[in-house]
């Protein structure tokens, strides 16, 4: 039986290992009057290997409004329509957010099927603390502003998850080791279920030597994973500060909630800060 009609699907595929394809994700390709691809060209080998004939469209975040009315036009006539990326979860740092946000504003069914998804593999294979931990995603190609945003994280007790390009990965653990402290351990996860997988666990300030002493660890794709921030005193507040940040959280952002109560209390804005993270 094929699945049910009118209804948007985010198929997740395959990072690099066919084998890894799920039998439903199969079936709902199969089924689907259209399958919106990132890259109509790279999906026809998944399409080839699993005999999967639907017609694809090209569909990506830079896609115009008149692309995503297309598509939303035809769910609406009660089309079945499938949504893949290139590899992994979809709007996992791959597209199709807006299409979604848009389809479900309009009524319209969105159910996702699980896959395969590069950081959540690389996360479980790591091991570092996976109980708490802030999918970062691509941090900023310029180096002032990547370095800005690894200060915010710098105090963050949570694993740290990043997903980097090839030629930008050694300056990037390069900044962490600078900004974190080059005793941080840190996961570089390349290729991950791919012919040339590679996982290292190390200080950021070996990690750093070692990607820049082999090339081949600056290509392909690329998960990193830093160690959280070692909790300190620093972080623990007495009864009054917390009851102030607790109800500034209930209506604010964990930054201006501790400006605010770093007026209030006098307490560090750094310290109320951390402490609203280990609270997430």
């Amino acid at each position: 039986m094929g699945p049910d009609q009118a209804l948007l699907y985010i198929v997740a595929t395959p990072i690099g290992n066919l084998a890894d394809m799920v039998p439903r994700a199969i079936e709902v390709l199969q089924c689907a009057d259209l399958v919106a691809a990132e890259d109509t060209r790279h999906s026809q080998r998944l399409f080839s290997h699993f005999n999967i004939d639907t017609p694809l469209m090209a569909y990506h975040d830079h896609s115009d409004d008149k692309r995503t009315e297309q598509i939303l036009q035809r769910l609406e006539q009660g089309q079945t329509i499938a949504l893949i990326s290139d590899a992994g979860t979809p709007l996992i740092s791959d597209p199709g957010y807006r299409l979604v946000r848009e389809a479900r504003e309009r009524g319209i069914k969105v159910s996702p099927i699980p896959g395969a998804c590069a950081f959540v593999s690389a996360l479980s294979a790591a091991g570092l603390p996976s109980d708490k931990f802030s999918f970062e995603g691509f941090l900023p190609a310029k180096s002032g502003a990547r370095e800005r945003a690894l200060q915010e994280l710098a105090g963050d007790t949570r694993t740290l998850v990043f997903y980097e390009a090839p030629h930008r990965v050694a300056d990037t653990l390069e900044a962490m080791a600078v900004v974190f402290g080059g005793n941080r351990e840190a996961v570089i996860a390349r290729e991950v279920s791919k012919a040339f997988e590679t996982f290292q666990l190390m200080p950021l300030a070996e990690l750093v030597e070692w990607v820049r002493a082999d090339s081949n660890q600056q290509r392909g794709e690329i998960v990193l994973m830093v160690r959280g921030a070692e909790r300190s005193r620093e972080s623990e507040l007495d009864g009054e500060a917390q009851r102030v940040m607790s109800l500034l959280l209930a209506e604010l952002p964990p930054k201006k909630a501790a400006a605010i109560a770093a007026e209030i209390t006098g307490v560090k804005k750094k310290a109320l800060y951390n402490w609203s993270l280990e609270k997430k």
